[in-house]
């Protein structure tokens, strides 16, 4: 059985997406699932995650530091099997580079794992202060269970 792809998605990939692929890998138990992240922009490619979303993935006991922001690419559509938007506008975007149905079907808001059907936003914690990326951890956190049982169901 092939693993199942999974790709998080925020604007810069630098706060709330890399948070994302650290805490969906830190609840993987085999080789079964594979996750990456991407940011539908450019701002900050090569970059580490922000120093706030590495301190509180830290506190809760996870290493993001070998993670780099990335852009999401048209190839990305077709090479993951599930991709979440951090928020409306992400998820715009990334439906805006889908080419067919098949791609805008892997598509998703991640807090409709948790909150099927709300379309509530990861708010981007990048201008706020430490509290948010808690926060944003616990939202994610939340989501990422969901989504990890729904993949092993």
């Amino acid at each position: 059985m092939n693993p199942t792809k999974v790709l998080m998605v925020c604007l810069g990939n630098i706060c709330r997406s890399p948070l994302a692929e650290g805490i969906l890998k830190s609840k993987v138990q085999s080789q079964d699932i594979i996750v990456d992240s991407a940011g539908t922009g450019a701002y900050h490619v090569g970059n580490l995650p922000d120093s706030r979303s590495i301190a509180v993935a830290k506190n809760h006991g996870l290493d993001i530091t070998d993670q780099r922001a990335r852009k999401i690419e048209v190839s990305d559509l077709d090479t993951f099997d599930l991709i979440y938007a951090m928020d409306e506008s992400n998820y715009r975007n990334i439906l805006a580079l889908a080419q067919n149905d098949v791609q805008k079907a892997k598509v998703f808001m991640i807090m409709n794992e948790l909150l099927p059907g709300e379309n509530v936003s990861v708010p981007d914690p990048y201008y706020g202060g430490d509290n948010g990326f808690e926060h944003v951890y616990q939202m994610l956190d939340e989501a990422c269970e969901v989504i990890i049982n729904k993949i092993k169901s």
